[in-house]
């Protein structure tokens, strides 16, 4: 897999490994800057394709292969 930067995950497409509730695709809506301007990005806003439902995840688990694919596979 390519190294990600999470400045640059906005609006990439992510594929869940083991889907929940036919939850599969999924796209990054938004970034989540943190509350300090030097600190690190560490978490991303993820919306369900399928039903439009967000939750906030850390951008790092989207590296792990066993749970995330890169584009809708």
């Amino acid at each position: 897999m390519n190294p990600l930067k999470p400045k640059k995950l906005n609006l990439t497409k992510w594929t869940a490994v083991k889907p929940v509730a036919k939850q599969k695709h999924f796209l990054v809506s938004k970034v989540i800057q943190p509350e300090l301007p030097n600190a690190p990005i560490e978490f991303v806003e993820i919306e369900s394709v399928f039903s439009k439902a967000t939750q906030i995840i850390p951008w790092r688990e989207l590296q792990n292969d066993e749970v995330w694919r890169q584009g809708w596979v």
